[in-house]
């Protein structure tokens, strides 16, 4: 589905008298404050705190605007059931996905010992969560109501979704995310509380799809059809996907961009999964005493680790590097996309170290060795299928300067995120190489709240660059 919006540049002063003299240059684009979804005081406090040390204006302005745009645009915080409960959507579609609802958060865990309010809203997302996997672990997006039915045009009519389901496309992250946060919140707070029955069976339930979706014997469970124009909306082979050897990677049919993918062992996705079963691993163990389970998770993490290791990557005379896909049977897809998990992401997720294998990857994902990058006189950086050629993301972008510490590399970055937003004062799905005014998604908090987390990293490690 795409977002195509043409919009003016930045509001222009007005050139006489005193009036113009006190308009301010950014104006903030942030709702009122009555009008927003959910405050936070750490949240707020750490903006001032980060302000001070960015030089440049405009890139204040962009970061005061994002950093909190999804807590003021897209949390919804009640209780259901009697539990404390957070619903997140991603902006401009009124579903929660699990991937992006982790991810939009995630900036935020930092502050959640100083700031009670917003444990809770870290606990009812943890809870909501697990809940929506329980409904079905296969599917991506959920509705705002745990009984409604989709009315979504994307819904599939032959295959019926089960209520609450916004979307059910395969996808290995979707499983991943969750676990990310849990376990990050876990971490920084030591807090037990929505790690209740419920969590426990959820989380048993992402390692029994992980290995039916191994798929030993025989294709499993899942397969998706759609009815569509778009190739990357359905999935080869009666909706099984094309063919694999089954070497102990785990199967995904839809890529972290919601597009199907070609080979189904999805290179960072399996990565992240191995990181995913060894985090389920240490919380079972210590949050329930369960050494049985953990040995699982630990027995599969290490299985797919080797088959990945095996048959993962591509041989070059440089060193190997890193595919995007394979299919177990020798073939290899490269190729970048810019949604996260990525190659260029992997150190980033904590998948893979910033090692010479990754080197490699990441110099040849930046490169016109990926078919997904795009160079222009707006900026140079990752797509992907979803939005199609020249359309650069600034996810990928972010993601080249998380994975750096070349201050001039991070100050690159830094100019193409700041002079693409098309005087909107907010980060977009994907905008034109040539042409930044021409974007998709004028509100997508992910982007948001990721250039927010970028520039509180570079705050503390490098300062110079702001």
């Amino acid at each position: 589905m795409k977002w195509l919006s043409l919009v003016p540049t930045a509001a222009v002063l007005g050139t006489g008298g005193m009036a113009a003299m006190a308009a301010p240059r950014f104006p903030s684009k942030r709702p009122p404050v009555g009008k927003r979804k959910f405050t936070s005081e750490a949240v707020e406090a750490l903006i001032a705190k980060t302000k001070k040390k960015i030089k440049d204006p405009e890139l204040a302005w962009l970061f005061e605007n994002c950093f909190p745009n999804t807590l003021d645009t897209t949390v919804e915080v009640g209780r259901l059931d009697g539990y404390e409960d957070t619903f997140v959507v991603t902006g401009d579609i009124d579903a929660m996905w699990l991937r992006d609802s982790s991810a939009q958060v995630w900036p935020y865990l930092p502050l959640v010992t100083k700031d009670e309010a917003l444990r809770k809203l870290f606990r009812g997302l943890i809870r909501r969560q697990a809940r929506c996997i329980s409904i079905d672990p296969y599917a991506n997006a959920f509705l705002p109501d745990p009984k409604g039915r989709s009315k979504l045009d994307w819904a599939q009519a032959d295959l019926p979704m089960l209520p609450g389901v916004g979307e059910r496309k395969w996808e290995i992250d979707s499983l991943c995310y969750p676990v990310r946060l849990a376990y990050g919140y876990w971490k920084a707070t030591g807090d037990r509380e929505p790690f209740d029955d419920a969590w426990r069976a959820a989380t048993r339930r992402i390692l029994e799809t992980f290995r039916e979706q191994q798929r030993k014997d025989g294709h499993g469970p899942y397969r998706f059809l759609r009815t569509s124009p778009k190739p990357t909306e359905s999935q080869f082979l009666d909706g099984y996907g094309q063919p694999t050897r089954p070497v102990g990677m785990i199967h995904a049919m839809f890529r972290p961009s919601d597009d199907a993918t070609v080979y189904a062992f999805n290179i960072p996705g399996n990565l992240f999964a191995v990181v995913t079963l060894r985090r389920l691993a240490e919380m079972h163990t210590a949050l329930y005493g369960d050494q049985a389970f953990a040995n699982e998770c630990k027995a599969t993490a290490d299985e797919v680790a080797a088959a990945v290791e095996k048959f993962g990557t591509i041989p070059d005379a440089a060193g190997d590097y890193w595919a995007y896909e394979v299919d177990g049977y020798g073939n290899r897809l490269f190729m970048d996309d810019a949604n996260v998990p990525s190659l260029l992401s992997l150190p980033y997720l904590e998948c893979t170290p910033h090692d010479a294998r990754y080197a490699r990857t990441r110099a040849k994902v930046w490169s016109l060795d990926n078919p997904y990058f795009f160079k222009g006189s707006a900026g140079e950086g990752v797509g992907g299928p979803h939005e199609g050629l020249r359309m650069i993301w600034p996810m990928s972008i972010m993601m080249k300067a998380f994975t750096t510490d070349d201050t001039a590399e991070i100050r690159q970055c830094l100019h193409w995120l700041k002079t693409t937003h098309a005087g909107t004062g907010f980060m977009h799905e994907a905008f034109d190489q040539d042409d930044p005014k021409q974007f998709t998604r004028s509100w997508f908090a992910w982007a948001n709240t990721l250039f927010g987390e970028l520039v509180v990293h570079l705050a503390d490690k490098h300062p110079d660059t702001l």
